[in-house]
């Protein structure tokens, strides 16, 4: 990581993020496979968002339906659930970035109505829609790779011939597509998506190769916090990771990724500016 290379632009709610920014994940959702439902309920999703701003977030990210498989999660429920927190958000921390996690079109544009400055689509870009209501609204977009599936689908045998090669032509196709639409190109971040679409040794090797991302010039989001790569890697159960998620987050910060979606937001800014100083 060079400290004198030039960053590529990255702009949300007006802001300029800088070296690195970190993303606290509020999961509204009964089922999450991390905090079991700890912030399903509004109050409980705003005090988490208080605490991780308190804790240095700079973007906090709303989900409402849990990334794998389970209950299914309709768009009426799915907009129930993040539009509320949302509004409440965006009155309660004006300057904070307001990130939604979702796939799905519909809600993208009541969300961004609601306050919402990126739509978080981790499963690939299903629904090709959401990237037309980025333009109409002025709000990011992040393209990410899942390897095909549908959204809430586990992989199986998941094969790849050049994993790395496969996410970067999928995901700069899509932040190419998302310009072509109409959204800012210094709005419109990647991500690797490990685990999506991807076994063990696919999300090692994105981690090990994260600078030909970088490279490309897009800035990166990384989301590997307490993942079953890292459990699987270290044979730790999904509340042991913390320490291994640290880790990936400073050999991904070391190559040049912008953006960490974690579960510790005050954590994850120490490790990460520890790293940023070292270099």
């Amino acid at each position: 990581m060079s400290t004198s290379a030039p960053l590529p632009p990255l702009r949300l709610n007006g802001r300029d993020l800088g070296r690195f920014a970190v993303m606290a994940v509020v999961n509204r959702t009964p089922d999450s496979f991390f905090d079991r439902g700890a912030t399903y309920g509004f109050d409980a999703a705003l005090a988490a968002v208080d605490a991780a701003v308190a804790g240095g977030a700079d973007i906090v990210d709303i989900g409402g339906v849990k990334a794998g498989p389970g209950e299914d999660v309709g768009v009426t429920e799915e907009l129930r659930r993040v539009v509320d927190v949302v509004a409440a958000v965006r009155e309660r921390h004006p300057d904070v970035v307001i990130s939604v996690d979702t796939w799905r079109a519909e809600v993208g544009a009541a969300v961004a109505a609601a306050g919402a400055h990126l739509l978080n689509d981790t499963w690939g870009g299903p629904d090709p829609e959401l990237a037309a209501v980025a333009a109409e609204y002025g709000t990011g977009l992040v393209c990410a790779h899942a390897g095909g599936l549908a959204p809430r689908t586990r992989p199986h045998r998941a094969a790849y011939t050049d994993v790395v090669s496969d996410v970067l032509a999928h995901v700069t196709a899509e932040a190419e597509r998302a310009v072509a639409c109409g959204v800012r190109r210094d709005a419109v971040l990647i991500d690797p998506a490990h685990d999506f679409g991807k076994n063990t040794r696919h999300s090692l090797e994105i981690t090990r190769r994260l600078g030909e991302l970088t490279a490309t010039g897009w800035p990166v989001l990384v989301a590997v916090s307490n993942k079953d790569f890292i459990g699987e890697t270290l044979d730790r159960p999904v509340g042991e990771r913390g320490a291994g998620t640290m880790a990936v987050l400073g050999v991904s910060v070391w190559l040049g990724a912008r953006v960490f979606r974690v579960h510790d937001a005050a954590a994850a800014r120490r490790a990460l500016a520890a790293v940023a100083a070292l270099a």
